[in-house]
């Protein structure tokens, strides 16, 4: 594609990865909900050690290595990624301690939540910027459904920053007034369906059959999936107006139906790709992300149910952590377990491609024994579901305490296929070949 792989995405993977760690501790000690109110600043400090720490800086590393293919152009505004990256990690660090300054953990004395509502927007805004630039970069040709939805994913970004700005801001009394009665579900629908699901969805129409040789060109159904979408994202704000005003509106119904029929096309193009993949077997992170894609249909049926049974406020951690932990982090771990190898080999072996023997992609894993770990990550996200939804909290720690032992052995397989661990020591290091670094890039 004439594209060149970022240098810094394996440290956007890298802090990601440590950010999900540390959640699965807190939630395995008990730190944060369940245990703690959904308000409480504990709960803040998880939600947003998630959210921000692990599937936001996950999602941008994938998008600055992965736009570029979906448009076939260059990275634009490059220089802007170490700025952005370190603008995120103080700034997470800044709203993570304000939480903490809430908590009574610590008492530092200084404006940690206004530096935060800084920081974090600006280097959302320079991830933005250089997305957009990328995507921009194809005018006039029109953009690919892939990059359409990435698109709305990017827009859908500014909004979660803009409302979480004001969010820190009012926590810290600077704001005379406070938006968190409306602009909370937004905050939460803009966040999760918006940037990370629709950027998630893009990146899978791409990722999936390029792994399994399926055939990419643009279906009705994707298109569908597309605009209903987008139709539900805009439906989101009338139906919390009138929620608010206390009117008997359809906007949050409209916006809930809309959703489902995007679910419903998004599934028959997953089904497309999986009947005509050109690879017969199909690898650990294709079946691996099944089970991500088995939790995105569950939490909308999930959704639905809590709805129907009037009990949607009361278990609505329930929903939130399947999304989360199920759809996102599941689709995110199994698709790192073949990013990280295929961007490992281009690094160590692309420059000697048809001029020396190199090791294959699949020599840098052992996919047999990444099957158990992965099948234990998704059985526990199982339990810990249940138990929410049973409010047993003794057994969600024992759940997260699994989630935690799975995603460590996880890690640990990415981090033997960085240092080159499996594969034999004849074939590791020909002549030519370039031993990456674990996530920091190499000096040019």
């Amino acid at each position: 594609m004439g594209t060149a792989l970022s240098r810094w995405t394996m440290v956007f993977f890298a802090a990601a990865l440590l950010f999900l760690l540390a959640a699965e501790a807190m939630m395995a000690v008990g730190y944060g909900f369940p245990a703690a109110p959904v308000e409480a600043p504990e709960t803040l400090v998880l939600v947003h050690a998630v959210a921000i720490g692990w599937l936001s800086l996950l999602m941008c590393g994938a998008l600055l290595q992965f736009v570029p293919v979906l448009v076939a152009r260059p990275l634009r505004a490059g220089r802007l990624v170490v700025p952005a990256l370190l603008c995120l990690l103080a700034g997470l660090a800044c709203l993570l301690g304000g939480f903490l300054d809430l908590a009574g953990a610590i008492v530092s004395g200084l404006p940690l939540l206004p530096a935060a509502a800084v920081l974090l927007p600006l280097g959302f805004l320079l991830i933005g910027f250089i997305v957009a630039a990328t995507l921009w970069s194809v005018r006039p040709s029109r953009l690919p459904l892939q990059a359409r939805f990435v698109a709305v994913g990017v827009a859908c970004l500014f909004a979660t920053f803009g409302l979480g700005a004001l969010f820190a801001l009012t926590l810290s009394g600077l704001l005379p007034f406070d938006v968190r009665s409306w602009g909370l579900p937004i905050h939460a629908v803009a966040g999760f369906g918006g940037w990370l699901t629709f950027s998630a969805i893009g990146v899978s129409y791409r990722l999936l059959p390029m792994f399994m040789l399926s055939p990419e060109k643009e279906c009705a159904t994707g298109k569908a999936a597309w605009w209903s979408g987008v139709a539900a994202l805009l439906s989101v704000p009338g139906g919390i107006v009138e929620r608010l005003l206390g009117w008997p509106g359809m906007g949050g119904a409209l916006a809930a139906a809309l959703a489902a029929a995007m679910l419903v096309f998004y599934g028959a193009d997953l089904v497309f790709f999986y009947r005509n993949r050109k690879r017969r077997h199909v690898e650990l992170n294709v079946s691996a992300a099944g089970g991500g894609f088995l939790a995105l249909f569950a939490s909308a049926l999930l959704f639905f149910a809590l709805v129907a049974a009037g009990s949607l406020a009361r278990h609505v951690g329930a929903f939130v952590y399947l999304v989360a932990f199920g759809w996102l982090t599941g689709l995110g771990l199994s698709q790192l377990y073949k990013i990280v190898p295929f961007l490992t080999w281009l690094e160590c072996y692309g420059g000697l491609m048809g001029r020396k023997p190199t090791p294959r992609v699949q020599d840098l894993v052992v996919e047999k024994r990444g099957r158990y770990w992965f099948a234990l990550y998704f059985v526990a996200v199982a339990a810990g579901t249940a138990a929410l939804l049973t409010e047993a909290p003794s057994l969600f720690r024992l759940a997260s305490a699994l989630m935690l032992a799975a995603t460590l052995a996880i890690v640990a397989e990415l981090v033997a296929a960085r240092r080159l661990v499996y594969v034999p020591s004849e074939k590791r290091l020909p002549d030519g070949a370039v031993q990456p670094n674990l996530f920091l890039p190499r000096c040019r």
